[in-house]
C-alpha cells in the first residue's frame, strides 16, 4: 500500500500544484526519501527597496551555478531563526533580523533531502563580503525568472511571482 501521507508531501512541496502521481513515482520518491532522512534548512527572504537578495552557488559546490535564497543547514537543536543569523554572517558578513515564516519547500535531491524553511529577514548592518557564494544580486520579483535558482527554493520563487509572498 502506497503510503497517502507522500502525496501530501509532494503537493506541499509544491504548494497545492495538483500533479499527476503514479504508484511509481509515489514509490521512486519513497525510496530517495528513506535515503536521504530530511535535512533542515533555512533561507532568507530579504528585501532592500524592492529588490530580493539572491546568491550563486560557486563552481565545485553540488549546486554550482544555481541561485538561491541564502541561509544554511540547522544544527543540532538550534532554532531555525539563529540558524539564519549566524548562516548569513558566516556567509557573507553581515548582521540580520529575522521575523516571521513565510514558507516551506520539501525537495529531495540525489545526494540530500532538504526541508527549507525561509523566513523574512532584514539587513540590519555590514558590508556583504562573499564567503560561500560566487555572486550575488538585488533582483526585482519580475525579473526572478532569468535566475537559475535551485529546485529547493523555486516554490519561493512561484510564491513570489504570484504574489503570496509580501515583501
Amino acid at each position: 500500500m502506497i503510503d497517502p501521507s507522500l502525496y501530501l508531501c509532494a503537493a506541499f512541496t509544491t504548494f497545492g500544484q495538483t500533479h499527476n502521481l503514479t504508484p511509481k513515482s509515489v514509490i521512486r520518491m519513497k525510496t530517495m526519501a528513506e535515503k536521504n532522512p530530511l535535512t533542515r534548512v533555512t533561507a532568507a527572504i530579504m528585501a532592500n527597496d524592492g529588490k530580493l537578495f539572491v546568491a550563486r552557488r560557486p563552481a565545485g559546490d553540488r549546486l554550482a551555478g544555481k541561485w538561491e535564497f541564502p541561509g544554511g543547514k540547522i544544527q543540532g537543536r538550534e532554532p531555525p531563526e539563529a540558524c539564519l543569523v549566524r548562516e548569513m554572517c558566516e556567509e557573507f558578513n553581515i548582521e540580520v533580523a529575522v521575523a516571521e515564516r513565510v514558507g516551506v519547500s520539501v525537495y529531495h535531491y540525489p545526494h540530500i533531502s532538504v526541508e527549507l524553511l525561509a523566513y523574512r529577514t532584514t539587513w540590519q548592518s555590514g558590508q556583504i563580503t562573499l564567503k560561500a557564494h560566487d555572486a550575488f544580486a538585488w533582483v526585482q520579483i519580475k525579473d526572478l525568472g532569468r535566475y537559475d535558482f535551485s529546485p529547493a527554493d523555486m516554490p519561493f520563487v512561484d510564491q513570489l511571482r504570484r504574489g503570496e509572498i509580501e515583501l
